[in-house]
């Protein structure tokens, strides 16, 4: 409990967005971003392994707050929208040319899915209104919705 009091104390030194797989970071990819603060860097990554597992094989973004004292606190995020689309489509990656081939396709129930998970992290307050963001992503991508 002192280490939580003593965090919200210390000033912050910086915030850092990664983005890697969940459960399965690389210390290469972010190691230099990090080393910069002075952080424990195996110490982020184990912290952001644990708490991005249930996302595996999804990119995840992670927001590290890096305080003075080099203390840090990992925050993830949802999973990318366009790792979510991917993987419902079942499709490695987006059409070259988004409207004029397809890459896959979605079910609008897969797509109310996707929105319900993503809704947290969208500038959305509905699922509704999320559904058409998420929908305008897979448009983006090639990937077709039906139904």
């Amino acid at each position: 409990m002192q280490e939580k009091a003593k965090k919200k104390k210390s000033k912050v030194a910086g915030v850092v967005r990664i983005s890697q797989e969940g459960g399965n970071a690389n210390v290469a990819k972010v190691g230099q971003v990090l080393g910069s603060y002075g952080v424990n860097i195996v110490g982020v990554m184990k912290e952001f392994n644990e708490n991005s597992s249930a996302h595996r094989g999804l990119l995840v973004s992670a927001d590290i707050t890096i305080y003075e004292d080099r203390s840090f606190t990992v925050t993830v995020k949802t999973p990318a929208t366009s790792s979510l689309l991917l993987r419902a489509a079942g499709v490695e990656k987006g059409a070259a040319r988004p409207h004029v081939e397809t890459a896959g396709t979605v079910t609008q129930s897969q797509l109310r899915e996707i929105a319900s998970v993503k809704l947290p992290d969208l500038n959305a307050e509905s699922v509704e209104q999320a559904e058409k963001i998420v929908g305008g992503t897979a448009r983006s991508m090639g990937i077709k919705i039906v139904g």
